[in-house]
């Protein structure tokens, strides 16, 4: 299978602040798909990007309630319909007694969606990511912006990201 090739810039910056004013004057510049690379969270980048909230919090609460429905009835099935014993006189349907069950089963759905939803959304795994720099994950910030970004210009964002304060701009292919 071909490799399709996408490239783009990528501006190296060795201090925390400059690459959160980055971030925000990128964003500012109407570029909407760049990345910020940081070896470690960085308070207020997330706005920064214009990262919007996301939406495995309500994959996990909906797989959640579907474990804890999938429960009820797994429990109500099998003690009143399927299999009814009569155990010391107690109600057939004695929900105080199935309560670890639809604990754990509410558990395990919310857990496994979240993985799957979490995989689905950041796109993992990736085989062989390419390296911006290998220093990236110690101490040094980037951004990142693709060539199929909106008003994408190599001229331009190598300009950008020169004046943003970037140490070190980069041309970067990615596959």
């Amino acid at each position: 299978m071909a490799k399709k090739a996408l490239g783009g810039m990528a501006g190296i910056f060795l201090e925390e602040h400059k690459v959160l004013a980055a971030a925000r004057r990128v964003r500012e510049s109407g570029f909407v798909k760049f990345d910020a690379i940081t070896p470690y969270p960085v308070h207020g980048m997330e706005e920064a990007c214009g990262i919007k909230r996301s939406w495995i919090p309500y994959v996990t609460f909906i797989a959640g309630s579907v474990g804890l429905i999938a429960a009820l009835a797994l429990v109500y099935y099998t003690s009143v319909v399927d299999w009814a014993i009569n155990v010391g006189g107690k109600p057939m349907f004695s929900l105080p007694a199935f309560v670890p069950i639809m604990f754990e089963l509410t558990i395990l759905f919310a857990a496994l969606a979240s993985v799957a939803a979490m995989f689905i959304v950041t796109g993992m795994p990736k085989i062989d990511p390419p390296v911006i720099d290998k220093d990236l994950t110690c101490h040094k910030f980037a951004i990142f912006i693709p060539e199929n970004d909106v008003g994408y210009n190599q001229e331009r964002v190598e300009k950008l990201l020169t004046d943003l304060g970037a140490d070190e701009v980069k041309k970067v292919a990615e596959y």
